[in-house]
């Protein structure tokens, strides 16, 4: 890791240690005006969350996002911003203009990559005002979580448009649902990705798998043999639950 890289991992650290704190709790405020977080779906009123990293990883209140129900369809496992969507081709996915990575390299492992050539990708990314809990796309078991060690750069459109290989080379977390793959990407201030349990473990539609300690992006692949074809696009604005693909 450069020199760069190890600032940003500190900075990372030391924002976790001070969100979590009590005395953070005085930010909560600012925070909620500064990012124009929307509190009405929350679980709880502000002045109830203990600490800012609380707060920044609220729970919803029951029925706040209404799960899509379509038969084999792929929903948003997150609230965010459509990044980069289409066709996994020669094993590369767009990270930004000009700029590209393999699934191999982000995923590290080969031949689960090969089996995902041809299917569908969808990045999506979080911003700080977003609710930050991540969960199932699908119903299905899960198979397999693998944590990757790496870096903590921002992951916002700057990042994104400048530093090369951006997602596989950030801390990251790969989920594995049946055939469909859920990245979880750490970044700048990220102080962890927390899941929920250890697999294997049977997951409904829309059941939460984990969550961020601050904001971050997931990558979802969905396999050519599931035969689905995307409905959202680059720049869309999606919620957890609504239809990302379906059945071609």
């Amino acid at each position: 890791m450069n020199k760069a890289g190890r600032r940003w991992r500190w900075a990372s650290l030391l924002a976790g240690r001070i969100a979590g704190s009590s005395a953070s709790r005085a930010l909560i405020p600012w925070f909620i005006r500064h990012y124009g977080v929307d509190v009405s779906d929350a679980e709880r009123p502000p002045g109830e969350y203990r600490s800012l990293q609380e707060f920044f990883g609220r729970a919803l209140r029951p029925g706040a996002r209404p799960i899509n129900t379509a038969a084999g369809a792929i929903v948003s496992p997150v609230d965010g911003i459509v990044g980069a969507a289409g066709t996994i081709e020669q094993g590369r996915l767009l990270q930004a203009k000009g700029r590209s990575y393999t699934v191999a390299e982000l995923i590290v492992d080969p031949a689960a990559a090969a089996a995902l050539e041809g299917g569908v990708y969808c990045t999506l990314y979080l911003a700080p005002a977003n609710y930050h809990r991540v969960h199932a796309p699908l119903a299905g078991r899960v198979e397999r979580e693998q944590y990757i060690p790496g870096a903590f750069w921002p992951v916002n459109q700057r990042a994104v448009e400048r530093i090369p290989r951006l997602f596989a080379i950030n801390e990251r977390r790969v989920v594995s649902i049946g055939g469909v793959v859920v990245v979880l990407v750490g970044a700048c201030l990220v102080g962890s990705i927390r899941m929920n349990h250890a697999p294997p473990y049977a997951v409904e539609r829309g059941q939460e798998l984990g969550r961020f300690a601050f904001g971050s992006t997931v990558i979802l692949f969905a396999p050519r043999d599931l035969g689905l074809r995307l409905v959202v696009a680059q720049g869309d604005v999606v919620r957890v639950g609504c239809l990302l693909a379906q059945p071609r």
